[in-house]
């Protein structure tokens, strides 16, 4: 199984960007997903999270400006980010609990991808 976070960038304070995280292999589906990310010289932090269901939740700090979701027919998630500021630079990492055939579930990470907001 592997996980593929993709559609970071360089972009301008107030722009948006949309970034996918796409789980593929020997797989059934996924159950939750999520997005984290990390700052230069920061700790990682949890950004925002989905259900299998569509339930979501957010840090505060992305409340209304970033929205989160998936399309299970083809196991990706999405994270869309709007007015953008140079507090979200970061790496940004998917998270998913993939649940294959006759095996726990088991929690997988992505490659990462990079968002730096210019002011």
């Amino acid at each position: 199984v592997q996980l593929q976070a993709s559609g970071g960038g360089l972009v301008q304070a107030g722009e948006s960007l949309r970034l996918s995280c796409a789980a593929s292999g020997r797989l059934l589906n996924v159950n939750g997903m999520a997005w984290y990310r990390q700052g230069p010289g920061q700790q990682r932090e949890w950004v925002a999270s989905i259900t299998s269901g569509g339930s979501t939740n957010y840090r505060d700090s992305v409340k209304g400006r970033f929205t989160i979701s998936r399309d299970n027919t083809k196991n990706t998630g999405y994270l869309q980010m709007n007015d953008l500021k140079p507090e979200d630079t970061a790496v940004y990492y998917c998270k998913a609990m993939v649940v294959r055939l006759a095996r726990p579930v088991v929690e997988y990470w992505g490659q990462g991808t990079q968002v730096t907001v210019s002011s």
